[in-house]
């Protein structure tokens, strides 16, 4: 199977209303379809830039507000997953929970109306400390057209033992939203989402925010790059990068991914780090 994917270079930056964040994700909704895209990747918080919409004080609101929008999030990108027939996930949404807690959200959205949620697994010190997020307890895997993929947000991908896990249950693509305020965190996404595809013989499919939100805390600034990875065999690019974005530019990036090829380098290839890895040793998640 071979399909088309596309991931978004967001660019943040204060906006006065819901329906400018609106008629932005639309923007590249539209342009991936013009491409051919057939799932489309947004980075992680790309919705805090609604909390640079002025309250009624004037004042950029707090991450507490952030979950008021839920319902016009997810009305946003269920119409436009079904309006543009397009695969979408929606990058990460800070959501409540029934426990009056919060969580970082990936969000998945098929044409036909299919909403596939994954919290965040492991929280960076600013989402615990600054943010008083909880963390997911767990790593599922989704079946769609495309066949298996899990989504993982960007520190998970840095915990190799949570990818073993999506692809033992069959996983083989990874999609990662990003969000990174400078080039240590970014590169050490970029890094270890290089590394997961080496070790699990996936794909794995990232992004990241750029721009600034000049009135949110902690948004400030954002260093990020979207990239299409693949393991380094020799039916893919000597490099595994598929496709990447120019940094730090408001862009999209568009790849092919062939699930056939997979099957081949984990038969066949110059090494087979999956079938080879020494369960007799260490866990075998599978």
């Amino acid at each position: 199977m071979k399909y088309r994917v596309g991931a978004v270079q967001y660019k943040l930056q204060d906006i006065e209303s819901f329906e400018q964040f609106a008629h932005q994700v639309e923007h590249y909704v539209r342009n991936a379809t013009e491409y051919g895209v057939q799932l489309l990747l947004f980075p992680e918080f790309m919705t805090t830039q609604l909390l640079s919409i002025p309250n009624e004080q004037g004042q950029a609101q707090s991450i507490e507000q952030l979950p008021s929008y839920t319902e016009d999030y997810i009305n946003l990108f269920t119409d436009l997953a079904a309006k543009y027939n397009l695969h979408i996930i929606g990058g990460t949404h800070v959501v409540a929970m029934a426990d009056g807690s919060r969580r970082n959200a990936a969000h998945y959205f098929s044409p036909q109306g299919e909403l596939q949620v994954q919290h965040k697994i492991h929280l960076t010190p600013t989402e615990v400390e600054e943010w008083e997020m909880s963390p997911g307890d767990g790593v599922a895997v989704f079946d769609t057209p495309f066949g298996k993929i899990a989504m993982l947000t960007c520190y998970d991908i840095e915990f190799p033992e949570i990818v073993r896990m999506a692809r033992a249950q069959g996983a083989d693509v990874i999609y990662c939203p990003s969000c990174t305020d400078d080039r240590h965190g970014f590169h050490r996404v970029r890094y270890c989402c290089h590394a997961r595809t080496i070790e699990n013989q996936i794909y794995v499919v990232t992004t990241g925010t750029v721009g600034a939100l000049r009135r949110v805390d902690f948004m400030r600034a954002n260093y990020g790059q979207a990239a299409i990875l693949a393991p380094n065999d020799i039916p893919f690019p000597p490099g595994g990068i598929i496709a990447e974005g120019v940094i730090n530019d408001d862009m999209l990036i568009v790849g092919d991914l062939d699930l056939s090829l997979l099957e081949e380098v984990r038969k066949k290839g110059s090494v087979m780090t999956w079938r080879d890895r020494r369960t007799d040793l260490y866990t075998d998640w599978s």
